[in-house]
């Protein structure tokens, strides 16, 4: 029986022990190289073929993107999943957008990471549950019930100063007062639960709130 070859990309010693273990105990694989950051991955990479990389996202020396990025690029067929403790959006959609085609949470078992390298290789996209919960909810349009805790003038305003107008453009545009503005986005600030202009423009961009 041919075996998967399989290699592991993992800072952490402990986690890549216990993937490697779980790997070798399986008659189907074959764990054919580790790295422990990125530039042993992106080197490995270079010297060892393989049809499934397992890759964790926060490699100290790089982004763990770039490395999905060499893998796919050197080796079109093969499957790249990531196995991280990051479930943000923005780790998702980056790694998706670099070429993974699955991502998994690093709490899954022994069973489940077996279970989604076959998947993988039968042609699946294995993706933690909570993971697939958060696409399907980006991916969903809002209904209008489902449009947040903002009024719909401060939506208004949140999406002007996404567009980087200060407040005092903001209140000529809208007729309004800056000291009006700034008491806005004191309320904005409340109901997102952020601190800044960034971190505003960010959480409601995310919860799809604007229109960029």
């Amino acid at each position: 029986m041919d075996q998967t070859r399989i290699v592991i990309v993992e800072d952490e010693p402990e986690f890549r022990s216990r993937v490697s273990e779980i790997i070798r105990a399986e008659a189907g694989f074959a764990l054919v190289g580790t790295a422990g950051n990125g530039a042993e991955a992106l080197a490995l990479i270079e010297a060892t073929a393989a049809e499934v990389f397992l890759v964790d996202l926060g490699l100290p020396d790089m982004d763990g993107t770039r490395v999905i990025r060499a893998a796919s690029a050197r080796y079109p067929e093969a499957d790249v999943v990531v196995v991280t403790v990051f479930g943000d959006d923005r780790h998702v959609l980056s790694s998706i957008e670099a070429g993974a085609t699955g991502y998994l949470l690093k709490d899954l078992s022994a069973e489940d990471l077996v279970r989604s390298i076959r998947s993988l290789r039968a042609g699946g996209s294995p993706i933690s549950p909570v993971i697939a919960r958060r696409l399907l909810q980006r991916l969903r349009p809002p209904s209008p019930a489902e449009e947040g805790p903002l009024s719909a003038r401060e939506r208004e305003i949140l999406q002007l100063i996404a567009k980087g107008f200060s407040f005092d453009e903001v209140g000529g545009l809208l007729s309004i007062s800056a000291h009006t503005v700034t008491s806005h986005v004191k309320n904005i600030y409340r109901k997102l639960a952020v601190h800044s202009r960034s971190e505003a423009v960010y959480e409601a961009n995310k919860l799809g709130m604007l229109r960029l």
